[in-house]
Formats: structure tokens, C-alpha cells, sequence
């Protein structure tokens, strides 16, 4: 299907640029959370949107799933190499749903715990919470984040060829990669993200018309 669908290409700031001007058109009330998806390149454009939105007066709080992974002897109960628990067991799902998104939902608190479990240290953050005033936006990163019904207003899925990450994931987690086949085959992100940019050269991307 991706392969069919027709792309401008794009400069990565006018990328994240155009991302910014769709938070910025969304109602906002009373937050906006927003999922850059993708196996590489996450962070980068997650971060780049911070600076822009607040200089539009958006509040930006920033999450990276990273911070919200399970416990080691949960996470590598199956191996530490093994895809099919990199795809459904090691992202604390519920723990991301109770301390950030659903605190930002109609009626939350706007209080949101942005970072639960140190994994180099592998033991809890103990950061205390932030609030994000009404009208913010929460702006969030990660692998393998759609097709699990997680509440967000806006979604984007940075899209690699098979052979784009292979190249671009480093070598020690190929392992992995059965995990972002399966995504593939059974999420199909690209048709379930708002936004779908193909990245396979970082430096050109290109988002689907």
C-alpha cells in the first residue's frame, strides 16, 4: 500500500514545521497528544517541534516511550533478543495510559509523570510529576506505538524500506527486526498514522500527499 500512495518530498525542518502547524490547528482543549512513531528518527523531530510550538504559546511537555519500558526481568523474561517480546512486552503500555495520557484526557488532571523506569540503571526515575497547563501539548516518541489504541490527536509514522532499516538500525539490534515485520504486517502503520513520512534517507524525507 505504501508503496502505491504518492509523496512530496520535504526538508526535515519544513517537515516538522508542517507538524507544528497541525498542532497548532487543533482545538487544543483540552491538550493535544501527539505519537511520532518509527523504528529510528523519533526523537530528532519529536524535539524539533518543542522550541516552534511554544514560541505559538502552546505549553510542550516531551515523552519518550524509552522512559516507560518494563522492568529488565519483565522485559527479558523470553531473552534479550527476542522480537516477540520487544513487540508486545516490553513497552509498559498501562503504565503509559495511567501517569501521561489519560491525565491529559477530557477531565484529566493535567498532571503527567514524564519518565517511569531508568533502564540503563533499571530501577524507577522517582521524578515527581509536571502539569501541563490546558491547551498544551504533549509530544511523544517511540517504536512500535500504533495499532494499540492509545489515545492521541495527532499521529505520525516515520516509514523505513525493509532495507532502510536494516541499514539504519544498529547492527546489535537486528535481532529485532521480525518485530518491525510484524508491526508491518499487522498494524500496517502507515495506513493508520495521520501523517506518514518516508524517511529512509534522513536527510530527504518525504510525506505521503
Amino acid at each position: 500500500m505504501i508503496g502505491c500512495m504518492r509523496y512530496r518530498p520535504i526538508s526535515f525542518e519544513r517537515l516538522a514545521a508542517e507538524l507544528v502547524e497541525r498542532v497548532l490547528a487543533l482545538p487544543g482543549t483540552p491538550w493535544v497528544r501527539v505519537a511520532v512513531d518509527g523504528a529510528t528518527g523519533t526523537r530528532k523531530l519529536a524535539d524539533e517541534m518543542v522550541d516552534p510550538l511554544r514560541v505559538n504559546g502552546r505549553p510542550v511537555l516531551r515523552v519518550s516511550t524509552v522512559d516507560f519500558l518494563k522492568p529488565a526481568s519483565l522485559r527479558f523474561e523470553k531473552g534479550k533478543t527476542n522480537p516477540d517480546a520487544r513487540y508486545e512486552d516490553w513497552l509498559d503500555e498501562g503504565a503509559l495510559r495511567r501517569e501521561v495520557l489519560d491525565p491529559l484526557a477530557a477531565g484529566g488532571t493535567g498532571m503527567v509523570l514524564p519518565a517511569l523506569w531508568d533502564t540503563e540503571r533499571d530501577r524507577a526515575t522517582r521524578l515527581d510529576r509536571v502539569e501541563l497547563p490546558a491547551g498544551g501539548a504533549l509530544i511523544t516518541d517511540g517504536e512500535l506505538l500504533l495499532g494499540r489504541g492509545l489515545p492521541f490527536e495527532l499521529t505520525v509514522h516515520l516509514s523505513l524500506s525493509a532495507g532502510a532499516l536494516r541499514r539504519r538500525l544498529p547492527e546489535d539490534e537486528h535481532w529485532a527486526l521480525p518485530a518491525f515485520e510484524r508491526y508491518e504486517a499487522e498494524v500496517d502503520p502507515g495506513a493508520v498514522a495521520d501523517v506518514l513520512v518516508r524517511a529512509d534517507d534522513p536527510r530527504h524525507p518525504a510525506v505521503a500527499a
